[in-house]
């Protein structure tokens, strides 16, 4: 589709003719730098040391190495383990919070197709119902975030030992998975009583799968844009999405690896989650206790909310 050619006055002039049938203005990036390598390699052969034109073809390769507050330098550098345990363990927890409320709301919305919710009814509260759904759930998802953070240094041992490299340089930080598992709890609690409410006022599991999953979205968020976090941890950007409650317990994971949190910031963010919890808490019991004995039509956005503002 295309090819190249070297004036005999390439020296003098540098320029060099570009053939072909494409329409694009300059080729891929990847053909330009083998153009470049061809020629750098050519022009200084015979000049320098075969060592320098090697060297001056790749003139960098970074080592970073980090360093303690007191500016010595860190026993434990982490390598690209620093990369790879946020995006796994985001990753895991993501996954954990999303199939823990799903469950949730699967199981209320099929109890309430059923009719089975008006007998637990005529045993417990509404409140009572969602106090214990929310607690269960949660307790055996917390037991597998702690299975999974419990074996992680035999799994990295194994992988050290067959693959060795980099692997031998992970690291799991006590901070880290204090607040994997501090964010985890927060995190499944927020979008537990979430999916609650959600399922009192769908009519039945596939609305309710779908209405979910417009709050679970934002969690994936972090996920996205984390190529561009590991090359500017700086940006305020960041912080919004450390104190947004739908985006925080994703986002300080995987900030926790690539950059130093101030203190403020993660105080500020489980505030926030905290006081959300406590807020969407109320909304949803005052959403349960009205249409969770709702069959066959979902409430419109302006019912609910002449409800909530009369509880």
């Amino acid at each position: 589709k295309e090819y190249f050619v070297i004036p005999q006055d390439y020296v003098s002039i540098g320029v060099i003719n570009r053939y072909t049938l494409e329409k694009q203005l300059y080729p891929p990036p990847a053909t330009m730098t083998a153009i470049n390598k061809f020629l750098l390699s050519n022009l200084l052969a015979g000049k320098v040391p075969s060592t320098t034109v090697t060297r001056i073809e790749a003139p960098l390769n970074l080592v970073t190495i980090r360093l303690t507050e007191t500016g010595a330098v860190a026993p434990e550098q982490g390598g690209l383990g620093n990369l790879i345990i946020p995006g796994v363990f985001s990753i895991l927890l993501v996954l954990s919070i999303v199939f823990s409320s799903t469950y949730l709301l699967q199981g209320l919305s099929e109890e309430k197709e059923n009719r089975l919710i008006e007998i637990l009814l005529s045993s417990v509260s509404a409140r009572q119902l969602l106090t214990g759904k929310v607690l269960g759930i949660g307790a055996a998802g917390l037991a597998q975030v702690v299975v999974w953070v419990v074996s992680s240094p035999l799994l990295l041992s194994l992988a050290s030992s067959n693959f060795g490299g980099f692997i031998s340089t992970i690291q799991l930080p006590a901070n880290f998975i204090v607040l994997g598992i501090v964010y985890f709890i927060l995190g499944y609690l927020l979008f537990a009583v979430v999916s609650a409410g959600v399922g009192a006022i769908s009519s039945n599991s596939r609305e309710g799968q779908q209405l979910i999953g417009i709050f679970t979205l934002p969690l994936f968020i972090p996920l996205w844009f984390m190529s561009l976090l590991m090359l500017f941890p700086n940006n305020p950007i960041w912080v919004v999405l450390t104190i947004f409650p739908l985006t925080a317990p994703v986002e300080v994971i995987i900030r926790l690896g690539v950059s130093n949190v101030p203190a403020w910031e993660l105080a500020a963010s489980i505030a926030v989650l905290g006081l959300s919890i406590i807020g969407v808490l109320l909304l949803t019991i005052r959403v349960f206790r009205t249409y969770l004995l709702m069959y066959g039509k979902r409430p419109k956005l302006g019912e609910i909310i002449r409800s909530l503002r009369t509880g």
